[in-house]
């Protein structure tokens, strides 16, 4: 092929493919480019794994929320800190205002003159709002769960009763006793909510009641065996002595939650045991032996129920309810554990 042929030929090929490559061009510079996903690109430093496999708690943990907190919990309301706090209100402002009452009232012998109805009124109001005032600021700095708002007003009653009972000993001045027992409901509320605190174990609240109601229950029957051994009791130390007693029993195991911490199921296990022991046998007793005015049905429920109570609760294991699935030999050296000592 000459020269000159072949350069027609280049020409022509040149001539037929320009609209084509044009038209790419033009499509080419149309269609829009995706960028490219930095993010399947890149990649993030992994928290390392335990032993067990799982991810350590910081890797897991969901930040808190924004809010008040409140010895450690989340406050909701304004007002209120905790879901105790409005028994705790109510169960102060209510026996300021009955104490109030009943002092002004006693002092003037309930009497329906215009300076009586006065005093009585004056003291109901002025007795409801210093326990409002009080209780709602001691709640708005401190968390008040439900145990501390309930057993509050149980060692409240507990407390009352000790005073007047002990007051009663010494002095027989109605308006004396009237704020004796005032003062002292005051001092048991008011103990539960500084010494056991806002946040007062289940088990400590309700250890500390059953120890005031065993007190009682164990106080009528120490007095039963010795009214009915030939010693005659008067009125007045029967009703002192069932005044004390409950305070007494409240105190002791007050003392022993600082040693103790039976579960509440233990403490309600015992208490039930307890109750139900001594009252079959002071009743079976009375019945063979022919009557309730004797000392021996008293002394024998007493025993039952002090025996129920020790052997519940220091033999029951809770485990062997429901019997875990480890191996033998697992390393337990013996098969039941006190959880009292």
């Amino acid at each position: 092929m000459s020269p000159l042929n072949r350069w027609l030929s280049l020409a022509v090929v040149l001539l037929l493919s320009a609209p084509g490559a044009a038209q790419a061009q033009e499509y080419a510079s149309d269609a829009p480019v995706r960028p490219p996903d930095t993010a399947s690109l890149r990649t993030e430093p992994q928290a390392p794994l335990t032993q067990e496999g799982q991810l350590p708690p910081a890797a897991t943990s969901v930040p808190e929320s924004d809010g008040a907190i409140l010895d450690g919990h989340l406050r909701y309301g304004a007002f209120l800190s905790g879901p105790g706090s409005l028994t705790f209100i109510l169960h102060h402002s209510i026996m300021g205002a009955l104490g109030g009452f009943f002092t002004q009232g006693i002092a003037h012998d309930f009497s329906f003159d215009r300076s009586s109805r006065e005093a009585m009124l004056a003291g109901t109001l002025i007795g409801a709002g210093l326990g409002f005032g009080a209780s709602a600021w001691w709640q708005f700095y401190n968390w008040v769960d439900r145990p501390m708002g309930y057993f509050g007003i149980t060692n409240s009653v507990i407390g009352g009763m000790f005073a007047a009972g002990f007051m009663d000993m010494l002095s027989r001045d109605p308006s004396l006793l009237t704020w004796s027992a005032f003062l002292g409901a005051e001092l048991g509320a008011w103990l539960t909510a500084s010494i056991g605190g806002g946040q007062l174990p289940l088990n400590d609240g309700l250890l500390i009641a059953s120890g005031g109601g065993w007190g009682l229950i164990y106080g009528a029957l120490l007095l039963s065996v010795v009214h009915f051994s030939g010693s005659q009791l008067s009125g007045k130390t029967w009703t002192d002595s069932l005044l004390i007693a409950p305070g007494i029993g409240a105190m002791a195991l007050a003392l022993a939650t600082m040693k103790y911490s039976p579960t509440p199921a233990q403490i309600l296990r015992a208490d039930l045991f307890g109750a139900g022991v001594g009252g079959v046998v002071l009743v079976l007793s009375a019945l063979v032996l022919g009557g309730f005015n004797q000392p021996t049905p008293y002394v024998l429920a007493f025993l039952g129920s002090a025996g129920a109570i020790t052997t519940v609760s220091l033999l029951w294991e809770e485990a062997a309810e429901r019997p875990s699935m480890a191996p033998s030999g697992s390393g337990r050296s013996r098969a039941y554990r006190c959880v009292w000592w």
